[in-house]
């Protein structure tokens, strides 16, 4: 399988990865107008279960390192395996709830308090499993990204000033931050971090550990997925029968979506094993942050904004890139 043995390139896999998480949702936009989110997610996850074996038998199954992709399958213990499927189905929980507080709240409420919790929690419980880089300095650039993410929502605030954000998608937003915060400990937990070339027996490789987890998604979603869609939080309740009768585009967008978080979150695992746990989680965690690039220079979101919105868009960007450098060189 394929191993990074360079700290500089798993920090290249870490920025890929927070591209990638920052950049799915555009396709949420790309799908057609009419088309919910709960039906849109349903593409979402088998688009994530999709890359997961394609990078399982490609990087996964290539050159003398490590075991490959089914021979590390066959032999995954019973704890690791568990470990890796219940991660998938916490993360699927918080990403429902996540979504369910953004068409509630706003993305200027959802994403500073949910991301931001976990972000640190996150964080805090990755470093604690595996304590590798300098913690202050790891910390003092979580603390700055955090600033980031609040300045972010301050600023999408005041382009949204006639939106209300409702007690519930604030509550919403706590919870899902919180889950979101113990869902790579899990997946984490399922690797031998410290050795990909030669890993514990009943350990997973990251590509085994990121299948697993993919398949934890899709299961789960037969409940959480159906329970948002008979129950939203927002809107009529929407049926099966509305997802199938979509056209072939709108689901191959969905799966791009699912193909593009998913690639980020292998990449992620894949890092790992070079740069910890706890730095890896927290490079992709800054995807926020390319959700407003995004937001800013190819939707325009921010058109007309006053200088006291620019500013803070600046502002935003400056404590980003700080806190960025020191999460790196906090591992270096």
């Amino acid at each position: 399988m394929f191993i990074v043995n360079s700290y500089l390139l798993a920090i290249v896999l870490c920025v890929v990865t927070m591209v990638c998480w920052g950049s799915w949702g555009n396709t949420q936009k790309l799908a057609a107008k009419s088309w919910r989110y709960e039906l849109f997610y349903w593409d979402y996850v088998i688009g994530i279960l999709l890359m997961s074996l394609i990078i399982g038998f490609t990087l996964g199954s290539v050159g003398d390192g490590g075991r490959s992709f089914i021979t590390d399958l066959q032999q995954v213990a019973g704890t690791a395996f568990l470990s890796a499927l219940l991660g998938g189905i916490i993360f699927n929980a918080s990403n429902i709830l996540l979504s369910a507080s953004v068409s509630l709240a706003g993305m200027s409420v959802a994403f500073p308090v949910g991301v931001g919790i976990a972000l640190v929690l996150g964080v805090i419980l990755n470093y604690m499993g595996q304590p590798k880089g300098d913690a202050l300095l790891l910390f003092t650039g979580v603390a700055l990204i955090v600033v980031a993410i609040i300045v972010n929502g301050m600023a999408s605030g005041r382009m949204q000033k006639g939106e209300s954000a409702g007690r519930k998608g604030v509550i919403l937003a706590i919870v899902a931050g919180v889950l979101m915060s113990f869902f790579y400990r899990f997946v984490a937990a399922a690797m031998d971090l410290d050795n990909f070339q030669s890993p514990e027996v009943g350990k997973a490789t990251p590509y085994t550990a990121f299948f697993i987890f993919a398949l934890g998604i899709f299961l789960s979603n037969f409940l959480w997925g159906t329970l948002a869609m008979k129950k939203p939080f927002q809107g009529e309740p929407v049926s099966y029968k509305t997802y199938f009768s979509g056209n072939l585009r709108t689901h191959m967008v969905g799966v791009l979506g699912g193909i593009v978080w998913g690639l980020g979150t292998v990449l992620s695992y894949i890092a790992a094993g070079k740069a910890g746990a706890a730095i890896s989680y927290a490079l992709g965690q800054g995807a926020p942050m390319i959700a407003a690039l995004w937001g800013v220079f190819v939707w325009h979101e921010f058109k007309g904004a006053d200088k006291k919105t620019q500013a803070l868009i600046a502002a935003m960007f400056a404590f980003f890139i700080i806190g960025l450098a020191l999460i790196v060189v906090a591992g270096n």
